[in-house]
């Protein structure tokens, strides 16, 4: 979909040649100079039809004095980000129709229109968004073009910039992770990669199996070693800042199918184990939204992709292999085999010397038990980055909740044959899971994302949210913030699961 951004008055809106136009109303929308929409909001007001209330909306056809055959008026409620995605999402129901190509999203009235507008274009975009790289059958989005109308261009521009490289990101991360793990093998990812890296700025490296046996990654080996599928080992850079400037590194997890390996699933809902690199697919959705947004920044993003399978050659429980570290482990469990792929790339990530460390993976069942699919977990022993990531959750409206990484709960992955154990208990297992991820990342400033319950949506609104794309563009976009000196922007409040 392409954006526009544009000064729209009531007046100037009327008379937009759009095939509609969807307007957030205030509780109170002051008193323009009359128009034919400011009349029309008015009378619905006076009758009763345009109730209060985030979301409640009236749909007219043909109003008289407005260009535009169809108007949908939304009330915005508190006029909060959160309020105002909610609002635009659900009255995008009323714009899903064939002759609708062309729409303006009419923000003015609103008392800071460019504080929401990223809300307002990402609820716009989540309820036209449509998956049909293999379903031909489905219905593909009909909006071509959204104009976003504002008070002050000039105002709105920066986050108007953001706000379209985020639908960018988030978008290619849902298209990734939406695919059947058949169309998005390892190598198939490591080839919309080096798409990427033909973008300004991005240079893409791709390794092997034998790149990655030479480095000695035997764990991340030892998870792909049931596949028919070779692994690939996937490093990004995108080169923004001043050379000298150490880079943000972002890891993904890129299990592409997750059958538990010999550990094995149970069947039902197992085809959604193809969201278990949803963490691969935020990084490279995060890179395609760097390649829009070009920040001041150095970032890399590294993925190691495989799948995990119970093959004759796969890894029983009981063996033990030696990670890139040095430090050997116990698998004790081949379904916990995120971290052993996640443990090998954190050690290749410190090569780069970085400024922070975010692995990002759907790791845990025990995330979603502890916090749903509203918040992801946050887990890191530098309250500095720990309190930078929280942040631009709330900024970006992709917010997580700080777990605790006492430990005490290291203790469980005691071995009698290895330094390690894969796993402990089942008590605390989202936090067992970041312990062993932190033995890997001692002299690294590193934070761990574990987005097992926010990746996806299951029933009938099956599929990728495309989290946490939006928290980590907001987190690298202050991070070169902070290296040009700039001001900290103002932060918006938002106060208001399955894999391993």
């Amino acid at each position: 979909m392409d954006f526009e951004l544009k000064t729209l008055s009531t007046a100037t809106a009327a008379n937009l040649a759009v095939d509609a136009l969807l307007v957030l109303v205030p509780d109170e929308p002051g008193k323009d100079p009359a128009d034919p929409l400011t009349d029309l909001i008015a009378s619905a007001i006076r009758a009763g039809d345009l109730e209060e209330g985030p979301g409640k909306a009236l749909a007219c056809y043909r109003a008289a004095g407005i260009k535009a055959p169809r108007v949908v008026l939304v009330r915005s409620g508190n006029a909060e980000p959160a309020a105002i995605r909610k609002a635009v999402a659900g009255a995008m129901a009323h714009l899903k129709h064939p002759g609708v190509k062309k729409a303006a999203l009419v923000l003015s009235l609103l008392p800071n229109p460019a504080r929401v507008l990223r809300a307002a274009m990402s609820g716009c975009t989540e309820a036209t968004y449509s998956y049909t790289t293999t379903k031909p059958s489905a219905k593909a989005r009909t909006l071509e073009k959204l104009v976003i109308g504002v008070d002050a261009v000039a105002d709105a521009k920066p986050e108007f910039d953001h706000a379209r490289a985020q639908v960018v990101g988030v978008e290619f991360a849902k298209e990734w992770a939406n695919r059947p793990a058949n169309h998005a093998t390892p190598a198939m990812l490591a080839d919309a990669a080096r798409k990427l890296g033909q973008k300004p700025r991005i240079r893409t490296e791709v390794l092997g199996p034998k790149q990655v046996e030479a480095l000695g990654m035997g764990a991340f080996l030892a998870v792909a070693k049931g596949s028919a599928e070779p692994l690939r080992f996937i490093v990004m850079h995108y080169s923004g800042g001043d050379k000298a400037t150490a880079p943000v590194v972002l890891v993904g997890k890129g299990i592409t199918f997750d059958t538990g390996g010999i550990s094995i699933k149970p069947a039902p809902e197992m085809d959604e184990m193809k969201f278990d690199m949803g963490g691969a697919a935020s990084v490279l959705g995060t890179f395609a939204a760097l390649a829009e947004l070009q920040p001041a920044v150095n970032v890399v993003g590294v993925i190691p992709a495989c799948e995990n399978m119970p093959d004759g050659q796969a890894v029983k429980p009981g063996d033990v292999v030696r990670s890139m570290s040095g430090q050997t482990i116990e698998i004790l469990n081949t379904d916990a085999e995120g971290r052993l792929i996640l443990c090998d790339a954190l050690t290749y990530a410190a090569r780069f010397k970085p400024r922070s460390v975010v692995d990002v993976a759907t790791l845990t069942g025990a995330c979603v038990i502890a916090l749903g699919g509203v918040r992801s977990g946050l887990f890191s022993a530098r309250d500095d980055l720990a309190s930078a990531l929280q942040q631009a959750g709330e900024s970006a409206l992709d917010p997580c909740w700080r777990m605790p990484l006492d430990d005490e709960y290291a203790d469980g992955l005691k071995s009698n044959f290895a330094d390690m154990g894969n796993v402990a208990g089942r008590a605390a297992g989202a936090i067992t899971a970041a312990k062993f991820l932190q033995k890997f990342a001692t002299e690294l400033p590193w934070a761990h994302l574990d987005i097992a319950g926010t990746a996806w949506k299951s029933g009938a609104a099956k599929g990728s949210t495309g989290r946490p794309v939006p928290l980590l563009l907001q987190y690298v976009v202050d991070v070169a913030s902070s290296e040009k000196g700039d001001n900290p922007k103002p932060r918006v409040s938002n106060r208001s699961r399955r894999s391993s």
